[in-house]
């Protein structure tokens, strides 16, 4: 039985900030960002806008009705949790509404943990093949204002449902999972930025990759030449290059020329938006699957990381059809407004954080439907605008 993701949707924020105008108030060569660092524009997250949010934004977009009443199970993997008991999925069962007979979870390891929902969600349906279940990863990375991680910053969730025969991708069954205690990412409970060795880091995400992808080989007996693409887990898009560089190498063949330009495509969407944390791997799988050179019956390579940290490698074979399960990826995209520098400093201040007072946020008019409306007796106040 084939088991896998069917179907994805991509949500993020109205708003966008060029690493141009960043650069420009940062007293830096715009080429550090756009060239060394692979951004061109990042997600700028207004105040009503969160996890939960933009996680209902995605969801919404994915399910039909009756999908919705096929749902047994919703996890929400992030790591921009707004509480440290309940569960994010919590919240975003109830904006879509779905029923009470739905187990929700949340769960945690930084940017990897997206990929364990899905591996978890394949046990779920294997058991009950009629059961269809939910991940959505939903992020928003913040490292602090004129910091060294400004630039990586980024916002916005991918859905997925995953089903027995599905539309998109058909997960294989080897999978190589790897973690170790390492100390290149974290955030204290205290803290509502993120905390990182940047160099360190990079090194750590290129060695899994070799852990990863070495072993995976051992197992399968595949090599390069039974993939059409790697796609990667993308803080920023430059990670990507070096983690498959290092594989490459020298080589210039016609198999490393697809890879090459298959990471393009992979890279182009994730350079509009940002760093997604656990979603970055899932928009990249998108922006693949809707810009790159891949066919039907094609093997498709993801590498998952998460810093502290953990890796992992697996393959799924691209479906007939595939391009119905995509959305509106593109159109999305390019709908979003730009903001200048001001705003975006305005708006990364007045988020509600670790802010223990009730809060009260203006009803935004930029066509969100799911919104933050604030914050009353330290109980987030979340809002569907469609209701009456």
């Amino acid at each position: 039985m084939k088991i896998g993701i069917d179907k994805l949707a991509f949500a993020t924020t109205p708003y966008y900030l060029t690493m141009e105008d960043l650069a420009q108030g940062r007293g830096e060569d715009p080429n550090k960002y756009l060239i060394g660092i692979g951004q061109d524009r990042q997600a700028v997250v207004p105040p009503t806008q969160d996890v939960v949010t933009l996680a209902a934004a995605a969801g919404e977009k994915l399910l039909t009705n009756e999908e919705r009443d096929q749902v047994s199970t919703i996890i929400v993997a992030t790591e921009s949790g707004i509480d440290n008991s309940k569960a994010t999925a919590i919240y975003v069962k109830r904006l879509l509404k779905l029923n009470d007979f739905t187990r929700a979870v949340e769960i945690k390891e930084a940017c990897y943990s997206a990929t364990a929902a899905i591996q978890f969600a394949r046990g779920l349906v294997a058991l009950k093949p009629q059961e269809k279940v939910l991940v959505i990863a939903s992020d928003v990375a913040r490292y602090g204002l004129n910091t060294g991680g400004e630039v990586t910053q980024g916002a916005g969730a991918v859905a997925m449902l995953i089903t027995a025969n599905p539309r998109v991708l058909a997960i294989e069954e080897t999978s190589v999972a790897y973690a170790k205690d390492v100390m290149d990412f974290w955030r204290p409970l205290y803290s509502e930025e993120a905390m990182v060795d940047g160099k360190y880091s990079t090194n750590v995400y290129i060695d899994f990759f070799k852990q990863t992808w070495t072993r995976y080989q051992q197992l399968t007996g595949q090599t390069l030449a039974d993939f059409t693409a790697l796609a990667f887990h993308l803080p920023f898009t430059k990670m990507g290059k070096k983690a498959l560089e290092a594989e490459l190498g020298e080589r210039d063949d016609t198999i490393a020329t697809r890879m090459r330009a298959n990471l393009k495509a992979e890279q182009a969407a994730c350079r509009q938006v940002g760093n997604l944390y656990t979603g970055s791997l899932y928009l990249g799988l998108m922006s693949l699957l809707v810009n790159g050179d891949v066919q039907p019956g094609e093997r498709i390579g993801l590498f998952s990381y998460g810093s502290g940290s953990e890796g992992e490698f697996y393959a799924g074979i691209l479906q007939s059809g595939y391009q119905a399960g995509l959305g509106d990826l593109s159109e999305q995209l390019a709908a979003r407004k730009r903001v200048d520098l001001a705003t975006y400093e305005k708006n990364f201040n007045a988020q509600l954080g670790l802010k223990e007072e009730d809060v009260t946020f203006e009803t935004p008019t930029d066509g969100q439907r799911f919104i933050l409306a604030g914050q009353k007796n330290h109980q987030r106040q979340y809002v569907d605008l469609n209701e009456d």
